[in-house]
């Protein structure tokens, strides 16, 4: 999973495999969604189990609805929930949440970070499609194009991602 942005646009771009152990289940899953809360539209990606991101995802659109137009608010606020909640600690997944202005990865450690190099990137590839951004985003491609490039590079080379990408784009 990897969120871009770059110029006015932000792109959140995530791989289609679902795998269990060593085992792929599902190829063509789709794990970037776009929410309207209260009419601000936000796209998020996620990485881990897919159950306990429903579970954030679903979490996040309620702040964002009491808080509409205020992503890093609703961020922190499900950053706090997710660390101090007995049931929210035992979820294993990350999320990447943007609104075309923020970047955000959110995590269950309490975490609400803003990347450098206006890259996030989360999940078994997440490194190896990381990289490959930082390497592209100074050329001529635009942020969707970033994206979708260093997912095809993270899918060579790790067995827990493939070619299969949902992208959502969102500007400012």
């Amino acid at each position: 999973m990897i969120g871009v942005r770059k110029g006015d646009e932000v792109v959140v771009a995530g791989d289609g495999q679902v795998s269990l152990g060593q085992t792929v289940i599902k190829g063509t899953a789709r794990k970037v969604r776009r929410l309207s809360p209260g009419g601000y539209d936000v796209v998020a990606g996620f990485a881990g189990s897919t159950a306990d991101a429903f579970t954030l995802l679903e979490r996040l659109e309620a702040k964002l609805e009491a808080t509409p137009g205020q992503l890093a608010r609703a961020s922190v606020d499900l950053a706090k929930d997710w660390r101090t909640d007995k049931y929210l600690q035992k979820l294993e997944a990350m999320l990447i949440v943007t609104d075309g202005t923020d970047l955000f990865v959110i995590t269950g450690a309490g975490d609400v970070l803003e990347p450098e190099h206006d890259i996030a990137a989360i999940g078994s590839g997440g490194n190896f499609a990381l990289a490959a951004a930082r390497g592209l985003i100074e050329s001529d491609r635009d942020a969707e194009t970033v994206a979708r490039d260093a997912m095809a590079i993270a899918a060579d080379i790790c067995v827990y991602t493939n070619g299969n990408l949902t992208v959502e784009k969102i500007s400012k």
